[in-house]
């Protein structure tokens, strides 16, 4: 037993230690580069007062925040998976994300504020209502006789996306011209608007799902076998995909609400972390650190490659996912 904890173990310790390590990077990069002498001495409140309004204010907010959401996304990536069955179910891909963007947005035309306790509340749940009526749809789309389609998920989730798509262009357009570029921008992703209210609301959806879906690993290993084998072995199948499609939901509306909509992060990550381990609980949790790593550097990239110009980190993570999920496609033709 001992032998088999200890590399889960190691490559769970490398993980963490990486991540710290991107977390400093990315204090270090942006339009103004700061040595790591100022960076630990702003940390601690002391040292250079701009330095300590750079660090503090500016970057440590945006890269916690970018950290959580990119683990929210790829945990949540990682349970439609393994409840799917399907390596390349993702909430961006499954119109999840896009109807949660709806749901944001039609909050925020209904003068929901975007910061204080109130909008930090509200916003994830009316973008958790668009993201239960994307699944609603897609549900809808895939089932054939009363039983989910796996083989048209994919198709109803790109339809489901195309209507999100449309149904923003709506949105948009009853707003005013500057009002609309700062929502355009949102919703290609960005952290720029990083908090610590912010970030400490989407941690506290971070613990309750991984309070959810933790708690199922042992089911989807029994899904992995196949629905009928699961109900055998005891496991109460609805109510397990119930929980799982609410939490997995809930995960990628908190995400989209604070940054947009930020694609593939869901897909990429658990086919990664598959690679690592075999266990549901053991893919689940690496997915939620490796989905952080990947986003911090994304969002460092997305500050500092053409700086003090900033590109959007939903444009980053397309140009990684795109080619990735065409060569995922590949490999189950």
């Amino acid at each position: 037993m001992k032998a088999s904890r200890f590399p889960a173990a190691a490559t769970g310790l490398a993980l963490l230690v990486l991540l710290a390590g991107s977390l400093l990077l990315s204090l270090l990069a942006g339009s103004v580069a700061l040595a790591p002498r100022d960076v630990l001495s702003a940390l601690t409140g002391s040292g250079d007062p701009s330095a300590v309004t750079i660090v503090r204010e500016l970057r440590l907010p945006r890269s916690l925040l970018a950290a959580l959401v990119g683990g929210v996304l790829a945990l949540s990536g990682a349970a439609l998976q393994a409840l799917l069955r399907n390596p390349l179910a993702d909430p961006y891909l499954l119109g999840v994300s896009g109807g949660a963007a709806c749901g944001t947005l039609a909050g925020l035309l209904l003068g929901l504020p975007a910061a204080g306790l109130l909008g930090r509340a509200a916003l994830p749940a009316t973008a958790f209502l668009g993201a239960l009526g994307a699944i609603l749809l897609v549900g809808l789309g895939a089932s054939v006789g009363g039983r989910l389609d796996r083989g048209r998920l994919l198709l109803s989730g790109v339809v489901v996306n195309a209507l999100a798509s449309a149904v923003l262009l709506f949105l948009l357009s009853w707003g005013d011209g500057a009002r609309t570029q700062s929502f355009v921008f949102w919703m290609l992703g960005s952290l720029a608007g990083a908090t610590d209210g912010a970030v400490a609301a989407l941690a506290v959806y971070a613990v309750i799902g991984l309070a959810a879906l933790l708690p199922l690993a042992p089911a989807f290993d029994a899904l992995a076998l196949g629905e009928e084998t699961a109900f055998t072995l005891g496991v109460p199948v609805e109510t397990v995909k119930r929980i799982a499609y609410l939490a997995a939901s809930l995960l990628a509306a908190a995400a989209v609400s604070v940054s947009g909509i930020i694609g593939f992060v869901g897909l990429l990550v658990p086919n990664g972390a598959r690679l690592l381990c075999r266990s549901n609980r053991s893919l689940l949790l690496l997915s939620f650190v490796l989905g952080a790593i990947l986003l911090v550097l994304a969002d460092t990239a997305a500050r500092a490659l053409f700086s003090p110009a900033e590109i959007s980190i939903g444009a980053l993570t397309a140009l990684l996912g795109a080619p990735a999920f065409l060569l995922l496609m590949r490999r189950r033709a």
